[in-house]
């Protein structure tokens, strides 16, 4: 290991290889890449804008003030990380969809623990002023098999725009459930017609949206989250088509393929089937999912084509790219 330069006297042309040189003794191959292209990145970014005193303490203010406002229930920091467009962009790097299977996009600050698991066709919204939602939805892979077994974690707001965790006097959850895949890979279920809201914006993420003159809506919504062994896990969401946030997201969460019509059960066999009225709203969708191995390959391979132009070789550590050097 080459021993630091110099730790005295630094200047604005030496700081950042000494930074490195010192962070060069870290036993994790990964973290020390990461920190590298960290500090590169930092130190360019101060150097580029001319980054002043008062600027970076109102920084460290801001990234203070995430902090003291998150919880166990409100996550600031995801929040910011969706508006800054960093969420979609990490979800998209790290879980690579081959043509077919259903996208994925932001988690979002409000997915709990705390959801209870309910059977096929339970009503997961108990809000009275809800438009009542028949759900229908299918579960496959890439080759059209049915994939049974799998857990499904559902969420959503009530029809005033709030999660459940967003009441302080709250019994319990509400609009959330997790719910499994029968032998078909069929799942369906009982809630309420998603409606457009504004993200948490009494906050320090809201300060720095009206500072950039952008809005904190969201586009209605039902979020998704699957888990099934052998499968890459997917966190998705359906939005509403013509919503008037639709392409207008404030964290970037909408994809053509994730945009649904809402529909009416129209059909007098459906409603008795699955216990609806004539004229309910429905929303129908077939989930694809991906295989572990076949994510794992789609990972590397993009992984491989980025790196290819960055000018510097590369190794993979249980497939996660290091600097190869000697």
């Amino acid at each position: 290991m080459a021993a630091p330069v110099n730790l005295k006297d630094l200047t604005t042309d030496n700081i950042t290889e000494n930074v490195h040189a010192i962070n060069s003794q870290c036993g994790s191959l990964r973290l020390k890449y990461i920190l590298e292209r960290t500090v590169a990145h930092l130190h360019e970014l101060a150097r580029e804008t001319r980054l002043t005193t008062n600027e970076w303490m109102t920084a460290i203010h801001f990234l203070t003030q995430v902090g003291q406002i998150s919880s166990d229930v409100r996550q600031e920091f995801i929040l910011l990380s969706d508006v800054l467009g960093l969420s979609l962009l990490v979800d998209s790097i790290d879980h690579p969809k081959p043509k077919g299977s259903t996208e994925g996009t932001v988690l979002g600050p409000f997915h709990t623990e705390e959801a209870e698991h309910a059977s096929a066709g339970s009503l997961i919204s108990h809000d009275p002023d809800g438009e009542p939602l028949l759900v229908l939805c299918t579960l496959k892979d890439t080759d059209g098999n049915p994939i049974s077994g799998a857990e499904i974690d559902v969420w959503e707001t009530d029809s005033k725009g709030f999660y459940d965790v967003q009441y302080a006097e709250r019994g319990g959850p509400d609009g959330r459930a997790v719910l499994t895949s029968d032998d078909r890979g069929n799942f369906w279920f009982k809630a309420i017609v998603p409606v457009p809201y504004p993200i948490p914006h009494d906050g320090p993420v809201g300060k720095l949206l009206k500072v950039l003159n952008r809005h904190p809506y969201r586009p209605s919504h039902m979020h998704f989250m699957f888990k099934k062994g052998g499968y890459d896990p997917l966190i998705t969401a359906l939005y509403l088509k013509d919503d008037p946030y639709e392409c207008t997201d404030a964290v970037f969460g909408v994809k053509d393929s994730l945009v649904v019509e809402l529909k009416k059960v129209e059909d007098e066999e459906v409603a008795k089937k699955y216990d609806v009225k004539l004229g309910s709203a429905l929303i129908t969708y077939d989930f694809v999912l991906v295989t572990d191995k076949a994510a794992a390959a789609l990972r590397r391979q993009k992984a491989e084509e980025a790196l290819a132009g960055i000018g510097r070789t590369f190794r993979f550590i249980d497939d996660l790219p290091v600097p190869d050097v000697d």
